[in-house]
């Protein structure tokens, strides 16, 4: 088989209707404005009976939106990650059913995990449990104080370009924040659906 690379808007394809057997989407459609209008631009590239996989980031059950601890790990989330107003997981199978999808499996992967999602990012043994935990240190709150001093004396000295340092901090956020929500469950980035577009 062959594979081309196409540059172009998800939300309006340059694909004609019913191009392919079938499609997915991992960790991309979280970006789409709408929910819906991704999904139908997926439903319209796809064969009659094709499936559809995506691999979301969503809120989850668990998630308050009259905590403040809870609205705030979604704005980190949401600023950190380049992400619109985060979706649940119910509106996202909602969205696809309105889309024109039969939602064949809706599963939360990170429930099926034996490790947490975040493991990468906060090792739950500690930093020096193994070298594999050890890698994620700078993820820690010092390894990100010092890649952050990294960052500010490479653009002070204009060997890292301007605006590397207020980058940083965006993405130091976006990582607290993803630690937050999956300590408290309730943000998961591994909400796997699939939907088959209807024979006719």
């Amino acid at each position: 088989g062959s594979c081309d690379f196409v540059r172009g808007d998800f939300m309006k394809m340059p694909f004609e209707d019913n191009t392919f057997d079938a499609a997915y989407a991992i960790e991309a459609t979280c970006h789409a404005p709408v929910a819906e209008e991704i999904y139908k631009e997926m439903l319209r590239v796809v064969k009659p009976g094709g499936h559809v996989a995506i691999y979301e980031w969503c809120l989850t059950d668990k998630y308050d939106p009259k905590d403040e601890s809870h609205k705030l790990f979604k704005h980190q989330i949401e600023i950190g990650n380049g992400l619109p107003d985060i979706r649940t997981t119910r509106e996202c199978k909602q969205a696809m059913q309105k889309a024109g999808f039969q939602v064949v499996e809706d599963i939360d992967l990170a429930d099926c995990s034996p490790v947490p999602w975040y493991e990468p990012l906060y090792p739950t043994q500690g930093y020096f449990s193994s070298l594999e935990a050890l890698s994620s240190i700078k993820s820690s709150p010092v390894g990100a104080k010092v890649t952050h001093g990294l960052c500010w004396v490479l653009e002070s000295l204009r060997l890292a370009p301007k605006g590397t340092c207020r980058v940083s901090s965006v993405l130091q956020q976006g990582a607290i924040g993803l630690i937050a929500g999956g300590k408290l469950d309730a943000f998961t980035p591994m909400y796997c659906l699939v939907g088959r577009k209807p024979s006719k």
